[in-house]
Parts: structure tokens; sequence; C-alpha cells
């Protein structure tokens, strides 16, 4: 199955269940140099041959920053990369983030694709054009927007993935439903990881619909004035909890739905729907509870980019499928932080 969608930088193509195949369409190989992580390259050494070049980096979101960005630029110089140049992300978040990022900033500019590996690199993280690295504690404090010439969606790609990253996936999937799709809200009620994992079928169209959300927030609003905000639902603490608990990006996540969710409840949100979402998170093999310092945390998010003096900037749920922008203090977040933290064992 392949379609076609529209960003603002052009036409995105959207391939399934290709592994690679008709890849040699939209690039010439020759002239193409992978970026990938060392676990990705491990498991497909045999789909790289044709490529001019693989650059290598280390897994992990701790390498998301400067040091791995001045090594990549060094090893382009060294494969002698011009402007006509293809770099290909092949990989989850962290790849496809980075690969972005070198392209808009070497020689000014080079073309480029992705690949997203993950099931949170095909629904989020490769979707909407925003690249970069962390600075220190602080997520994605540097980078840019800028929309790759196409996305290619291989779902036997996925057959490798653990199942804590099949949960990470879920993360965002959910997070989808709950702002725009009380329809694929149910749908996921209804089912779980393993259904999907075993139904093809069920699976491109829960991505593609996950997929076209993001799209159509993005088209609307490619810079994050106004409505591309909403895509940050759970993510102002989820980054928090992320960057202080050391956990997966779609497990804080998940964390940060649960907290967005009980201050939504401050604005008439119904105490179900918190419960609802507690409950999918545990089908989906999400946690909903974690030990932490709430302190340390807010310390964190009050460096969060969308902070002001007062406050930062929340996505509140009206219901499901439903969402609104709200600016809330940070006594307020933190008491709805520690409604699902915990201390640890004296």
């Amino acid at each position: 199955m392949q379609y076609s969608v529209s960003f603002p930088g052009g036409a995105v193509r959207y391939l399934h269940n290709t592994h690679f195949a008709g890849i040699d369409e939209v690039l010439t190989p020759a002239n193409t140099i992978i970026m990938t992580d060392n676990n990705v390259a491990q498991l497909h050494t045999d789909l790289f041959k044709p490529f001019k070049a693989v650059i290598t980096i280390p897994a992990g979101e701790e390498h998301k920053n400067h040091t791995t960005i001045l090594s990549i630029i060094q090893q382009l110089m060294e494969h002698k990369a011009h402007r006509k140049t293809f770099l290909l992300g092949v990989g989850g978040g962290m790849v496809t983030d980075i690969t972005g990022f070198v392209a808009a900033i070497y020689m000014r500019g080079l073309r480029f694709g992705f690949v997203p590996t993950t099931l949170l690199g095909m629904v989020d993280a490769a979707i909407g054009g925003k690249n970069g690295i962390n600075i220190g504690l602080q997520k994605n404090m540097v980078g840019t927007i800028q929309q790759p010439e196409f996305i290619l969606f291989d779902n036997e790609l996925l057959s490798t993935l653990s199942d804590e990253e099949w949960s990470n996936g879920f993360a965002e999937v959910i997070k989808s439903a709950c702002l725009f799709d009380a329809a694929l809200f149910n749908e996921l009620t209804e089912n779980n990881i393993a259904y999907y994992q075993q139904n093809m079928a069920a699976l491109s169209a829960m991505v593609a619909k996950s997929v076209d959300w993001k799209n159509k927030i993005v088209l609307a609003d490619e810079r994050e004035n106004g409505m591309r905000k909403l895509l940050n639902f759970g993510h102002t603490s989820g980054h928090a909890f992320e960057t202080v608990c050391k956990i997966p990006h779609g497990q804080a996540v998940a964390l940060g739905m649960l907290v967005a969710c009980k201050i939504s409840e401050q604005f008439g949100l119904e105490a179900t729907v918190t419960e609802q979402l507690h409950t999918l998170l545990q089908q989906y093999n999400l946690p909903v509870s974690i030990q932490a310092d709430t302190n340390t945390l807010m310390d964190v998010l009050m460096m969060d980019k969308k902070r002001d003096n007062y406050g930062v900037d929340f996505i509140v749920l009206k219901s499901i499928g439903s969402a609104e922008i709200k600016n809330i203090e940070f006594d307020t977040v933190k008491k709805a932080i520690e409604e699902f933290t915990h201390a640890g064992d004296h």
C-alpha cells in the first residue's frame, strides 16, 4: 500500500511493506549517505550495501547532542559529501531528528529523507519537520523546522522491535486519539499490542490515521504559532519525566498525559476520562506512576520552552477528541505531578 500527502516542503510519500523495494524511485543510492545508529546498522547491513556510505552513531537519547553532530559533520567531509548528496535517516526518532538537523546545516542545506524503524518514529518523530538536539537536560533546545522529501514506511522493519518499543509507539498513538479521534480511542480500547502485531492491515490503518492527524495540524501551522501546540499534549511534564527518570519517550509521554488530564479536571474534564486513559495506558504496558522527586521534575519543567514568568502552556482535554491550550501556574502543575509520583522505599 502506498499513498501521498503534501507537507509544506512538498510531497511526502508513504510506502508500506516495501522492505526498501522502490527506494531508488525517490533517490540515487550511489549518491546517498545513510545515517543510522549502531543497533539498526547491525540488523540491516545487507540493505545498506548499495549506498555511497553509512554513518553510524551510538544509540540512545544521551547521544542526541552537539558532540554527535560535530562527529557526523567530520565524517560527511571525509566521505566528500557535497550539496547534491542525499542524506537518508534510517532509525528511530533520535536518528531522524539528527539527520534532519545535519541536513539543514551542512553546507547550508542538503536534501534528505527518512525511513523510521520504530512505531514511535512512524507515528510521530519523523512527521512534521522538527529536527534538533538536546543541550544538557533540555530537550530539543537547538533545532530547525525543515521537511524531508519523503518518508518511507516499511512495516517489516517493525518486526525487530522490543516489547518496550512497541509500547513507546502506542503512547503517541493514544495521544493522537485523545486529541482528535474518539473513534480511534475506542478502537485502541477494544484491542491491544498483540492484535496490531498480528494484524498488518489494522496496524497500517492505525498508523495512517495517526500520521494523517499530525499532518493536518502541520499543514495548518508548520511553525507552531497556534494549533500545532496541541501536539504537545503529555509532553510538557513528559519531557521532565524523560530527563529526570531516564525513561523512554513514550513512557514519559504516558505519565505526562495523566498529569495533563488531572489538570484538565479543573477545567471541566470528567474524572472518568482520566480513569479511562489510566486503564488504556496499562493495557498497552505503559506506566501510570513512577518513583521521582517532584522538586527535581519541576526544576526541569520550569526551563521548558513554553514557559513564561507565571506558568507554562499546557494542553488540556475538554473531552476525548477535543483539547485546548491554557497557561497553567507552576504550583498547579506540581500538585498534578504529585498524583503520579511516589518516593522510594526507606
